[in-house]
């Protein structure tokens, strides 16, 4: 620095004098509009503040006067990376490296532009490319990392954020991304630990909060995910979804203390458009179709829209229907087992069945059955969404069957390029996606009737009977004692066996009046978590009802042993607003009446569904009064209650719920409905049973 004045400026700079120097630096440009060191610094000064488009007008200016000034090149890519202009920030890092090709700072952010602009593999090649000049860079690694995350390769992108982490242990930015990458990996314990050490470093974090609660909650520690919500709610009370997670591991815990006031908040929040719960997660909370809808609609738009579409809507010309079946859950899931016969008796004159599966690769016997029922079964958990969904376009596939909605480690992206010319909702989500991209729901008339319709975003392809699939009642185990099962040697038992987060205060209620009024009568109920089962201990006590008459059976893998032992039951309790779906095909299975409340919304139809395909409407109930009253019928009465079992069990034969290959038929039916409709080129529409 030949001028003094441009010492003492740059002096003031970087002691933070950021105004007395951006004064100078101003002072000798007015006298020399040429200055190019000047320009440089006051651009970089601009930059610091944040005033990025100012700053980019001075590299300009530079860059007028000295096109090949690196620095100023790389300088005006930050810039306008800044502003969101990747594409142009990619051609300035593109020229600063031309002029000095061994510039790894400029490397990493070309690597960054094209992180933005979503060219996540010419990312990772850029990142190497600043690595191997400079491999003791931890912003590269951990941005390496990060874009092998958007490629499906976390366990690649853990061993990057490790790099970065040997060369800066305290690196907090990388120890996030390396929780996150854990989360993908289903590894919740660690990324737990990963985001308590950022967390003491930057304990009032938003975003850390949210990310550490739900790891609690997939850990199964729910009263730390209720710890952080709660936080985190109370520092940004409209932080997307955190309200959502909170209501859901309060329910997963059975502490419902306050939950009607967070379930009031959640529609408040949903009438304006706000992002409170995710739509699995309103399930158990409300039952409205109307309400999930619109949770579902809020959900796509700004967690999965549309995107650029890769096939178009004219069919394809083959001689059999190209069926895909897209899914993370072939294998021990209540989707894999529930299609598992679905899958087999696939007409394969008229279908060409294909799988292609995104989740964990474990080699059970369910999953080789699964694999031997495809005509191709083609694994794809390490490729991106977008290539997921160009392998889907390149098979020239007619419908693609989403089996997942949104739950679990669903991939909804993959729908949203619209990859297929039809596109099915079907059995993993009991509600409308609210997405255009998806064309059909399938369902019955039960879980959809017809005043319900204006409620899906999709058409409805409607079966004639039980949109479950169908399979033969499973072989049972030799029945075990009441003793043997942890059961009283005798009276009446009601049985629950949902997932604790189905369970609410106004059902429970009824339920403790049942057994204060039925002498000698347990509740028996899975062993769920250890938080649930203390406070479903603690309702109880508080109702009047003695601790020893709530019963928790322990899990049992085996699924004859299982159904053997639940055939103990008397009669099986069904939740609301989300019913029993395929424990409500267990418990009929094992020859125990199911007795269900009639709900607003599709998860709150389904057992009524099944009950009325195995010819048991009797048991469907309308209102919760109807409901109680119709417990304590059965429960007082041994010969109806008898003959309702003798009745099921006849049934259990002869009814369309246990009929795979008729079920099979008729799914055939209606996709094949579907795409008669797309060749002739109409629009979907609604259709089948109803109708």
């Amino acid at each position: 620095m030949k001028d003094p004045l441009i010492r003492t400026a740059f002096g003031l700079h970087r002691s933070g004098r950021l105004a007395d120097a951006s004064r100078l630096y101003g002072e000798v440009l007015a006298s020399d509009p040429h200055d190019t060191e000047a320009l440089f610094l006051l651009g970089s000064l601009n930059f610091q503040r944040g005033e990025f488009t100012a700053a980019l007008a001075q590299f300009d200016r530079l860059l007028a006067i000295k096109p090949d000034f690196a620095e100023g090149l790389a300088a005006r890519g930050t810039a306008l990376s800044r502003l969101n202009r990747h594409a142009e920030a990619l051609a300035a890092y593109d020229l600063a490296l031309a002029a000095r090709p061994g510039n790894a700072e400029a490397l990493n952010n070309r690597g960054n532009a094209l992180l933005s602009l979503q060219r996540y593999a010419d990312a990772v090649a850029t990142y190497d490319r600043a690595l191997a000049l400079k491999p003791q860079y931890p912003e590269a690694w951990r941005n390496r990392g990060i874009a092998l995350m958007q490629l499906s390769r976390p366990a690649d992108a853990i061993a990057s954020f490790d790099k970065a982490l040997a060369l800066r242990p305290d690196f907090a930015d990388a120890w996030e991304a390396r929780g996150t990458a854990l989360m993908g990996l289903r590894r919740h314990a660690e990324a737990i630990a990963a985001y308590d050490k950022v967390l003491a470093w930057k304990p009032a974090t938003p975003d850390l909060l949210y990310h550490r609660g739900n790891a609690h909650a997939n850990q199964k520690n729910y009263q730390d995910a209720i710890r952080d919500c709660e936080k985190l709610l109370a520092m940004e009370p409209d932080y997307p979804y955190a309200r959502g997670v909170l209501v859901h591991a309060k329910l997963q815990s059975c502490d419902w203390d306050g939950l009607d006031a967070e379930r009031a908040k959640i529609t408040t929040a949903l009438k304006h458009g706000k992002r409170t719960v995710s739509p699995f997660n309103l399930k158990a909370l409300s039952d409205s179709a109307k309400e999930q809808l619109r949770c579902a609609e809020l959900w796509v738009t700004h967690e999965c829209p549309p995107l650029p579409t890769l096939s178009g809507r004219r069919p394809y010309r083959h001689d059999r229907i190209r069926l895909a079946y897209i899914s993370g859950d072939f294998n021990n899931t209540a989707v894999g087992t529930l299609m598992a016969n679905t899958f087999e008796h696939h007409d394969r004159e008229r279908f060409e069945t294909i799988a292609i599966s995104f989740g964990p690769i474990e080699r059970t016997p369910m999953r080789v059955k699964l694999e031997a029922a495809f005509e191709r079964f083609i694994e794809v958990s390490r490729k991106t969404d977008s290539e997921i969904a160009a392998m889907i376009r390149d098979m020239q596939i007619d419908i693609a069957v989403d089996l997942m909605g949104f739950t679990g480690d669903c991939r909804s992206a993959i729908f949203a390029h619209h990859a297929a010319p039809l596109q099915v909702n079907y059995l993993g989500f009991a509600g409308s996606m609210g997405a255009p991209f998806m064309d059909y729901i399938i369902a019955d008339p039960t879980v959809i009737p017809e005043e319900h319709r204006r409620y899906y975003a999709e058409s409805v392809a409607y079966l004639p009977n039980c949109y479950l699939p169908a399979n033969p009642a499973p072989p049972i185990a030799k029945r075990p004692s009441r003793v043997e099962a942890g059961l009283p040697e005798r009276g009446f038992v009601f049985a629950s066996f949902n997932n604790s987060y189905k369970f609410s205060a106004p059902m429970f209620e009824i339920w403790m009046r049942l057994l204060r009024a039925i002498p000698e009568s347990v509740l028996w109920l899975p062993q769920n978590n250890p938080a649930a089962m203390r406070n479903l201990l603690r309702e109880a006590e508080a109702r009047g009802v003695a601790a020893g008459r709530m019963i928790f059976a322990p899990p049992i893998p085996a699924v004859d042993q299982y159904l053997a032992r639940l055939s103990l039951a008397d009669l099986f309790l069904d939740t609301l607003p989300y019913n029993a779906h395929s424990t409500a095909i267990d418990a009929l299975s094992a020859g125990v009446p199911v007795l269900t409340l009639l709900g607003n919304s599709f998860a709150g139809r389904v057992a009524a569904s099944a009950l009325k395909a195995v010819n048991l409407p009797k048991l469907i109930a309308e209102t919760p009064a109807a409901y109680e009253r119709l417990a304590l019928e059965l429960a007082r009465n041994p010969a109806a209650l008898a003959a309702l079992r003798e009745k099921l069990a006849g049934n259990r034969t002869g009814s369309p719920l246990f009929d795979s290959e008729g079920f099979t038929r008729s799914l055939e039916a209606a996709l094949q409905t579907m795409w008669e409709r797309h060749e002739r080129g109409e629009p979907p529409a609604s259709f089948g049973a109803s109708q």
